[in-house]
């Protein structure tokens, strides 16, 4: 990966933490953006630290395009773009539990090629790019990558929300009968423990880019896998699957598509 280019995410992650991490957890007084349909809360924090990693990317980086969960976007003059999830999990971050995410993805092109996943409240930075992941907590940096798990059987799975499955809730079931384990509600957290090697397989349904950019370089670089429900990496639907080796992977397409 580009080092410099990391070091600058890591910046960009430390100073989000500055406004999310103002306020004492659960303090947080939340609005609801869905205009009637399911909810879907943004806190001043969200706009807080998403208008500070815009405006540090547009310093340093003035012809750099960016995109974000909260604001417009910003065109760019060349194939690099910024994408910017300021939470992940922000219904976690009202309820004051402590694995919300800030996402910062770099794109070239439709590709994103470098990724960062910061739990400010666990003090761990994961960053993937080209030359492998790696996981930061404070002075400590070290290397990581995915368990390697190929079985079904043996896997230990997460999904934010069995509910946000829809009419494809049989499917979800279908993999929860096959797995080893599940634990529910880690939004972009659990990516990044499929990624140090402690989950095995993540699946869920209706993300949106700022959700996904960042999760799929991380993902990736710790020698995961990262795809749709089809076998394919058509993410338009939001539908996708992280997994811990490429097998396990090919494994829960089939699990899906029956």
């Amino acid at each position: 990966m580009d080092h410099d280019l990391a070091d600058f995410a890591i910046e960009l992650a430390m100073a989000a933490r500055q406004e999310t991490l103002r306020e004492q957890p659960g303090g947080h007084n939340a609005q609801d953006k869905s205009d009637g349909g399911q909810y879907d809360p943004v806190t001043d924090a969200d706009r807080a630290a998403e208008t500070v990693i815009r405006d540090m990317i547009s310093r340093k980086f003035p012809h750099h395009g960016i995109s974000g969960e909260e604001f417009a976007e910003t065109l760019g003059q060349g194939s690099i773009r910024w994408s910017i999830d300021p939470i992940d999990g922000t219904r976690s971050y009202i309820c004051g539990l402590p694995t919300w995410t800030t996402l910062i993805a770099m794109l070239d092109g439709i590709d994103p090629v470098l990724g960062l996943i910061d739990a400010p409240c666990l003090d761990e930075i994961y960053v993937g790019g080209e030359d492998g992941a790696v996981l930061i907590r404070g002075n400590d940096r070290r290397a990581i990558s995915t368990s390697g798990c190929k079985r079904l059987a043996e896997a230990r799975f997460s999904t934010t929300d069995p509910y946000l499955f829809g009419s494809a809730n049989s499917r979800l079931q279908r993999v929860l009968d096959a797995i080893r384990v599940a634990r529910f509600g880690h939004d972009a957290y659990a990516y990044a423990r499929l990624a140090a090697g402690s989950i095995d397989l993540v699946i869920e349904s209706g993300l949106k880019p700022h959700d996904y950019y960042a999760l799929i370089p991380v993902v990736r670089a710790a020698d995961g896998h990262f795809g749709d429900w089809h076998g394919g990496e058509d993410f338009a639907s939001g539908n996708v699957i992280a997994a811990a080796s490429r097998e396990l992977y090919e494994a829960a397409v089939e699990l899906l598509a029956k």
